[in-house]
């Protein structure tokens, strides 16, 4: 018999633990029927609820009354059933379910609620238009794969707290409904009907309030917290999301890292029974560009990024020439083992690539059987060039080179999506395993090349670097941060630093970034008067939890762990959100829709 918490007055079983071991004893279930088959004699249902299918028969010969109820049923309707269970015959035996060696001949069924035909079967529910699937977000929920999915999210949560709370956390919730401080993504605007013209805005993350949190001495505090970014969608965003943040009191970096090391392990344990390798590796921001041409690495595969600047310091080759003479100019490579893996016309695509993505070009070069490079800028490259690039790069025989000559930033982002690209159809990838990565001290700042000023790389509250912070009055963009980021098969899953705590080099941040005196005020007035009264040292994290959930179910897209996303569009298939308002609405908030003119 089930565990009591499941038991109800209309059921003492579960449909998926129904098994031998209940051999000729009486059950009572409930719940959808997925398949209904009519074999003349014979009628046959499969009975679903969230933990599995078992097999019901009816029989005209022994319950009549049954069978004819049954005859009259489709898929999706509600039932619930009293029946005794039974053996099925070796030849009816079904390997595929954990059932699938008992069936439940019924007694009695009552149909407790009736369904319309589904538009989709749930067994196709994969192989439907995702807006289909969100329109009827009801069935589509019904599917194995998605009751799965919200499941190991609950899991996954569940474990979370359970970890922070045994580590001397406390869980506190922060406003939704906050102060618009723009700095990042847009903000979504919500207006006050008791404050004619003013907004409150949706917090794009807990920040400021984590922050003074430890302003007001509780040390330790974390919430699985709901966040909104008014920002263009992709598979791993979306416009409210939920992420784990957490803060601390009187920490280091390792301090941090530690926890966020332990949580995993935790979750690994308790969720998955698997152990997970600590420490994780840490990459310095600056190494990981060079290797791996992103912040964001994924350790799974090698095609690993090499300078050859060196190879190329006195080059008859005009366009390294032009290039090297740059101060921010560099050459760099990655080489694939087998070059008959790649056409000359995939060639010419990863050439495309690369200019689509803001280089110059790419320069491909082929080793040949007798370790000659066959190029179309081979005659133009000198023996010792020839020599001293075999040597580098310790190529072989068959060996492809491909090459990007670039500013820094731009060589190592354009191999960065070629390593990945290349990763992907060369097959490299072990989809099973799971690399987690820090990369740490990032830059503080960076140029905003749309903009044409600084900004901040993390956020405006980041601690800077000791070991730079000297560079803040005169060239802002050599100072690096107290950062870290925990990136999992090439996927940021959350960033953090420590913080900083003196409000006269708060504020000394903001006007780097281009705020003057009222901006400041208006922005962030309320936390630098907080910050006037006791800071203590400290930092924290914020996670993606929809992210670690898609990436922990092996899965593509955030929108299959979260129970009713929006659209690419942002919209909301199931209820047509975001929708009009009547006038009135509008006219209790102060708001008028102006008409935009047709040009």
């Amino acid at each position: 018999m089930i565990d009591s918490v499941y038991k109800t007055a209309m059921r003492t079983d579960l449909c998926g633990e129904i098994s031998k071991d209940l051999k000729g004893m009486e059950v009572t279930l409930a719940g959808w029927v997925n398949k209904r088959r009519d074999h003349g004699k014979l009628i046959f249902l499969d009975l679903r609820d969230f933990s599995g299918i078992v097999q019901l028969i009816f029989s005209p010969d022994k319950y009549k009354n049954s069978y004819e109820t049954a005859r009259n049923i489709r898929s999706e309707y509600v039932i619930s059933i009293n029946g005794k269970v039974r053996m099925r015959s070796k030849e009816t035996i079904n390997p595929s379910i954990p059932t699938g060696e008992i069936e439940i001949v019924v007694k009695e069924i009552k149909i407790l609620s009736i369904s319309k035909t589904p538009p989709f079967l749930l067994e196709d529910g994969n192989k439907v238009d995702e807006n289909t699937r969100l329109k009827y977000r009801y069935i589509d929920l019904r599917t194995p794969e998605m009751q799965r999915n919200i499941r190991l999210r609950h899991e996954i949560a569940a474990a979370a707290r359970e970890y922070f709370n045994s580590k001397g956390f406390i869980e506190i919730e922060t406003p939704i409904m906050a102060k618009s401080t723009p700095e990042g993504a847009r903000d979504f605007l919500v207006p006050s009907r008791l404050n004619p013209g003013k907004f409150y805005a949706l917090p794009q993350s807990p920040q400021l309030f984590k922050q003074i949190l430890m302003i007001s001495g509780f040390d330790r505090c974390y919430q699985i917290a709901r966040c909104f970014r008014d920002e263009d969608l992709r598979a791993d965003r979306q416009p409210e999301f939920t992420q784990i943040d957490l803060e601390m009191s009187f920490v280091e970096v390792d301090d941090v890292i530690g926890i966020i090391e332990g949580l995993f392990s935790y979750i690994f344990k308790e969720v998955f029974n698997k152990k997970i390798k600590l420490p994780i590796r840490r990459i310095k921001w600056k190494d990981s560009m060079e290797t791996y041409g992103t912040d964001k690495p994924d350790l799974r595969y090698g095609l690993n990024i090499k300078d050859i600047s060196s190879v190329f310091g006195k080059s008859e080759i005009k366009i390294f020439n032009d290039i090297l003479k740059n101060n921010n100019g560099c050459i760099k490579s990655i080489v694939i083992d087998d070059s008959s893996n790649l056409t000359r016309k995939e060639l010419d695509d990863l050439v495309e690539m690369a200019k689509n993505n803001g280089a110059g070009g790419l320069v491909w070069i082929k080793v040949d059987e007798n370790m000659d490079l066959q190029s179309p800028i081979a005659k133009y490259m000198s023996n010792n060039e020839k020599r001293d690039l075999i040597e580098n790069l310790n190529l072989k025989k068959k060996n492809l080179i491909l090459i990007v000559a670039d500013k820094f930033i731009v060589t190592c982002q354009v191999l960065g999506i070629i390593r990945k690209y290349l990763a992907e159809k060369l097959k490299l990838i072990n989809q099973d395993e799971f690399n987690f990565v820090w990369v740490c001290e990032f830059p503080l700042f960076e140029w905003n090349e749309n903009e044409k000023r600084i900004t901040s790389v993390n956020h405006p509250f980041t601690k800077p670097d000791e070991n730079t912070a000297s560079y803040l009055g005169t060239d802002p963009l050599k100072v690096n941060s107290k950062t870290y980021d925990i990136i999992l098969n090439g996927v940021e899953l959350g960033g953090g630093s420590l913080r900083i705590n003196d409000a006269s080099l708060q504020k000394k941040i903001f006007k780097i970034l281009g705020l003057d005196e009222k901006r400041i005020e208006e922005n962030f007035g309320f936390f630098i008067k907080a910050m006037e009264y006791g800071v203590p040292p400290h930092g924290g994290l914020g996670m993606g939890f929809d992210r670690l959930v898609m990436l922990l179910g092996k899965l593509n897209n955030i929108r299959e762990v979260i129970a009713f996303p929006k659209t690419q569009s942002a919209v909301c298939m199931l209820t047509g959100s975001p929708s009009n308002v009547t006038e009135e609405q509008l006219k209790e908030v102060s708001i008028k829709i102006v008409e935009e003119e047709s040009k």
